[in-house]
């Protein structure tokens, strides 16, 4: 059975896509492909996600990621907001989830190490709701 495509979309695709992507490719692999993307592009990702995944699991995503939009990546099995604040961007389909994740972008390190760490652990219950509908 194929894997199936998760996309992790935000506004930006900038700061918790990237990271949930980095996290799902690096934590998950084995069961879903992950993608990020957003309904706007920057043109680097968020210094502060860069620096703190590269301390924190050894991921340098400048070198395997780059902002996107959702027109650049595969049609996804399964979409997740990562939170929206005030609204979530049209994709052309409803959401599968939406984390609910607030963005961190300026806060300080340890709300952005809040923020990995809750994105680190919905992937891994991702991966094993995932795991257990393709076992079975």
């Amino acid at each position: 059975m194929k894997k199936p495509k998760v996309a992790f979309i935000c506004v930006h695709n900038s700061c918790r896509s990237q990271i949930a992507e980095a996290l799902g490719k690096a934590l998950a692999s084995d069961v879903f492909e992950s993608y990020s993307a957003g309904t706007e592009t920057r043109p680097q990702i968020n210094q502060d996600a860069v620096r703190l995944m590269k301390a924190l699991y050894g991921i340098d995503m400048e070198q395997t990621q780059y902002s996107k939009l959702i027109s650049d990546i595969p049609e996804p099995d399964i979409a997740i907001s990562m939170g929206c604040n005030v609204g979530c961007p049209f994709i052309g389909r409803p959401f599968d989830d939406n984390w609910g994740l607030e963005d961190p972008t300026g806060k300080s390190d340890e709300e952005f190490k809040k923020v990995i760490d809750e994105i680190r652990v919905r992937i891994m219950e991702l991966k094993q709701r995932l795991g257990n509908n393709i076992e079975a």
